[in-house]
């Protein structure tokens, strides 16, 4: 009997929020591992492209994002590329609390940006980096009362929104925060950079980023 393989999809329901479907789908079993049950499968990239695309807000892609990656809404940003600057679209608390040079030195999101190179950190607290937005509140007093110390990045993927002509849109970054890594949650793969890198594709087609 085939083993069934588990599979995680990220849907937008109705009113535009995202949600989880998940089912079985069945696998050719492994001969060489005597049928050993497959590891989880992810979505395909069509299916996360086409899901990705239906947002029609920075808060709907986000969301759908940080669904896929089951991370919360709050460790994905996304910034537009005006001027120089990186502007922070989402989360909505940061529009306000300044913008990034991409001539920064200390910004991981300034180096992604003015290099066009995704980015991948398991190991972000040593990584020196600009850590002022790390300080703004985006969640509410409760959550934040109850998350006290746990805002501190741990892990980071960060991908650069690129135009067909490689022009650079912006940058978009997903991360897992905690009091160290091993409360953070697991390590990003390069798996996981790559469907980032597909979902920054997706990006540079929506007009919140153009």
């Amino acid at each position: 009997m085939e083993p069934l393989q588990y599979v995680t999809m990220v849907t937008l329901d109705a009113d535009g929020d995202a949600s989880l479907v998940q089912g079985d789908m069945q696998s050719k079993a492994n001969s060489e591992k005597g049928g050993a049950a497959a590891a989880p499968a992810r979505a395909s990239n069509a299916s996360v492209e086409h899901v990705l695309g239906l947002a029609t807000t920075p808060q709907q892609f986000c969301a759908a994002l940080a669904k896929l990656f089951g991370v919360r809404p709050t460790e994905v940003a996304l910034m537009r590329l005006e001027k120089g600057l990186l502007n922070f679209v989402y989360p909505e608390q940061l529009k306000t609390a300044g913008s990034i040079p991409v001539s920064s030195s200390s910004a991981v999101a300034a180096h992604t940006a003015s290099t066009r190179k995704t980015e991948l950190f398991n190991a972000f607290v040593k990584v020196k980096h600009a850590s002022i937005f790390e300080s703004v509140k985006l969640n509410s007093a409760s959550e934040d009362e109850d998350r006290s110390g746990q805002n501190a990045i741990q892990k980071l993927m960060s991908a650069p929104i690129l135009d067909p002509n490689r022009k650079v849109l912006g940058v978009v970054q997903v991360c897992r925060k905690g009091f160290d890594t091993a409360t953070a949650g697991p390590d990003f793969s390069q798996e996981d950079l790559q469907q980032l890198e597909l979902s920054a594709k997706v990006l540079s087609t929506l007009p919140f980023v153009k």
